[in-house]
């Protein structure tokens, strides 16, 4: 077996980089929390290099002793690069020293994948499905064209990933062709044998890395469902969303509108459906009369109708049970998915669990929601996520105000009782003062809750001028990001400044960022989504502007709550989770704007207090080390230098066709030359697969060169494309696509022999 060092140098070699003291340093911290059984938390700035310092010493274990490692990661953005860039890449480099090349997948929810069964009718439609989808003629609106353009491409997609549908769907569209996995029939399916979820973990099972979310790595420890094989190493990065991931993971809510679902899904299968609606009635009447907010007590009234809903509910799963030696049928399955979701969530909020917090929220579109989550998830991380395994945590984020213990807490690793761990710091290898301004707009006046006032809009416009575009902003909320959107376009407009602004949620986040990566005079403005995750290296990004300090809501109950019992024990509940939740997101938000050793800019804070206030230094501790100034008038004109010298934007790649499990559906062929790997930083998402001599990509088909041999004896031979269509069983325009790749043209269709 080679040596950590070795396989370190080459994969680092493969990648085309240079090893890192950093990266090094983590390699080999992972490699020895792996042979102690003791927990890591790893602090690793950008540019450390730290996917290579996890996964060079989680393959070494997989071969060592034939158990896979899995890697849990909060966003797509990091889960795509791994499975797109780093792992192939990794794998081809480290083969000749390993006797083979290591295997991975990636594995998903099964809402993130086509279900073949729900294709072919086998489930009823959604309540906002269009009658005759299936007919082009007949489609009418977005919806409509957009399931038809899912129906065609469930036709050619090897892997059924939503993420290598590309530009996406809405998730209304994609609702009509997706199952969970309370809806699934599971082994009673008469298409499992075809599944690709089945296949895609099927194809996991005995692979060396697998890659996986937060959220599915969570459902797996609570629940028990045993998707993910057995395996004694698990490596969360973006561990700094873990608590966050998992607490939305298990949160359970509750509508009248779920309970009159319920009712519909059930119909005449229940006898009690028609008590159902009435009962929703009441759910709904109680709650339109409740204010916002955490709910100390259940009233009467409420407890009232929650009873009766969960009585109703446990009495239709009686009548739901499907019958022995029935056929499956998906229509039954999903009733019973949604009553079970019913009666579940409204016993739970009657049960009244000791750390649960229960609140009430109006939604424009849905209406009163009850929900109810933990008020702390570090005992179900402690028992559930770090019991008999160990298990490497790693972010650019975890040492909050110069210590690990704020974070370390939250995740159980501290108190009674707690497991072993360290933790390290391994730095950064970017000369963060040299190459960074932090920039305090103090002049402004403290940002109130009436919107951003028109002295912060003032001085965004004029930041976002001398820097020509070329800004990341990041708002505290959805509307303050489409407010300043609407404002800055006008005035750009009315000036003629040919500065465009794109916001979060016009598209999806992977197709904006890609488009704010592609021109330097673009800007993009939104709120948590692009706070993390986004990686723009180059000179599309040289201004971040955060418009507030990213504090909890004053109403968010989970917030309140933790605060309130921090306080009754004694601490400081403010510094404890608003302070610290903030730091965190300051942290992530101002990490946007360095991500290679030649990038330069501004972090711009529009909100004093990060100056003033008397947290303020906590706040700045947990920052990377930019050069500090309050004075405009220099920041204005380091800008405008940096748009004068700016060089073109890096070139931005689209997203790769994955294959079965995850995988791309052709692997770069380094060591023949058919990939440049001269710059391993990942530019807005994952590179583009190089086509090689055995395999090559287009519209989610793999071609092999058997395959190219025979379109070239087609194209010389005068055969047609509809002979193509019908040989390869493969669209028109994929064919026409490779086609045209490899130069070939073709004839006339033909009929017949000369």
């Amino acid at each position: 077996m080679s040596t950590l060092d070795a396989l370190l140098r080459a994969a680092v070699a493969g990648v085309g980089g240079t090893e890192r003291p950093g990266q090094v340093q983590m390699a080999y911290a992972v490699e020895r929390a792996i042979s102690a059984r003791e927990h890591l938390l790893v602090q690793a700035g950008t540019g450390t290099g730290k996917s290579l310092a996890y996964l060079v010493p989680a393959v070494q274990h997989a071969f060592d002793t034939g158990k896979p490692a899995v890697v849990a990661t909060a966003t797509l953005a990091l889960q795509a690069q791994i499975i797109d860039r780093d792992l192939p890449r990794l794998a081809t480099a480290v083969a000749p020293l390993l006797g083979r090349r290591p295997t991975f997948a990636m594995v998903k929810g099964r809402r993130n994948y086509l279900c073949l069964h729900k294709l072919e009718g086998g489930f009823p439609d959604e309540e906002d499905a269009l009658l005759g989808v299936g007919d082009v003629d007949r489609a009418v609106g977005r919806l409509g064209q957009e399931v038809v353009r899912l129906r065609t491409w469930a036709d050619i997609t090897e892997s059924g990933d939503r993420d290598e549908l590309v530009p996406g769907v809405s998730d209304r569209a994609w609702r009509q062709v997706s199952v969970d996995a309370h809806e699934c029939l599971g082994g009673k399916c008469p298409l499992v044998t075809a599944c690709f979820v089945e296949r895609s973990r099927a194809a996991a099972a005995d692979v060396d890395v697998i890659v996986t979310n937060h959220s599915f790595m969570a459902i797996d420890s609570f629940e028990g469902r045993q998707m993910l094989p057995e395996h004694d190493v698990l490596i969360v990065d973006e561990a700094h969303e873990l608590v966050e991931r998992v607490t939305s993971t298990i949160t359970d809510e509750l509508t009248a509108g779920m309970v009159n679902g319920a009712a519909r899904r059930a119909g005449k299968r229940s006898d009690r459906s028609e008590e159902a609606t009435q009962v929703a009635d009441l759910l709904g009447s109680v709650l339109d009369g409740m204010p916002e907010g955490r709910v100390l007590a259940l009233p009467d009234a409420l407890v009232l109708a929650l009873t009766r809903v969960r009585d109703v509910a446990r009495g239709m799963q009686s009548d739901l049970k499907p019958e022995a030696g029935a056929e499956p049928d998906g229509a039954l399955q999903v009733a019973r998915a949604a009553v079970d979701e019913v009666f579940d969530n409204a016993a739970r909020i009657l049960e009244g669990r000791e750390l649960d917090v229960v609140w009430l929220s109006h939604e424009p579109r849905r209406g009163a929601v009850l929900r109810v989550a933990p008020m702390s998830v570090a005992m179900l991380v402690r028992d559930k996520v770090l019991a008999d395994r160990t298990v490497v945590m790693t972010s650019a984020t975890l040492e909050l105000g110069g210590s690990f213990d704020a974070v370390a807490g939250t995740m159980g690793l501290r108190g009674e009782g707690a497991p072993a761990w360290t933790g390290l710091d391994v730095g950064s290898p970017f000369d963060y003062p040299r190459q960074a301004i932090a920039y305090v707009a103090a002049h402004l006046p403290p940002p109130g809750r009436d919107g951003t006032p028109t002295e912060a809009l003032d001085e965004l416009e004029a930041l976002v001028r001398a820097a020509g575009g070329r800004t990341l902003g990041l708002f505290s909320s959805m509307r303050a990001a489409q407010a300043a959107t609407e404002e800055l376009r006008e005035r750009f407009s009315a000036g003629g400044v040919g500065i465009e602004i794109l916001c979060q949620g016009e598209d999806q986040i992977a197709t904006l960022v890609r488009q704010f990566a592609r021109n330097a005079t673009t800007c993009l403005f939104g709120t948590l989504s692009l706070w993390q995750g986004v990686d723009v290296p180059g000179s599309s990004c040289q201004l971040v502007v955060i418009d507030r300090i990213p504090f909890p809501r004053p109403d968010d109950p989970l917030a309140s709550a933790r605060t309130q019992a921090i306080a009754r024990m004694g601490g400081n509940g403010f510094m404890a989770v608003s302070a610290t939740h903030a730091a965190l997101r300051l942290a992530q938000g101002a990490g946007r704007l360095v991500r290679s050793s030649d990038d330069r800019g501004v972090v711009a804070f529009l909100d004093s207090r990060m100056t003033t206030a008397r947290y303020a230094g906590f706040l700045q501790r947990s920052l990377p080390p930019f050069w500090p100034t309050t004075d405009r008038e220099k920041v204005l004109a380091a800008l405008r230098r940096l748009d004068e010298v700016a060089p073109a934007p890096h070139p931005v790649a689209e997203p790769t066709a994955r294959g079965l499990g995850g995988a791309p559906a052709a692997y770069p062929m380094g060591e023949e030359g058919d990939e440049d790997v001269s710059d391993p930083r990942p530019v807005a998402g994952p590179p583009p697969v190089a086509p090689s001599p055995r395999t090559a990509v287009t519209g989610g088909h793999a071609w092999t060169t058997a395959q190219d041999a025979e379109l070239r004896d087609a194209a010389e031979a005068g055969i047609g494309l509809d002979e193509l269509v019908e040989h390869f069983e493969l669209s028109e325009e994929v064919i026409q696509a490779r086609l045209t790749q490899l130069g070939l043209e073709i004839g006339e269709p033909t009929f017949g022999f000369d």
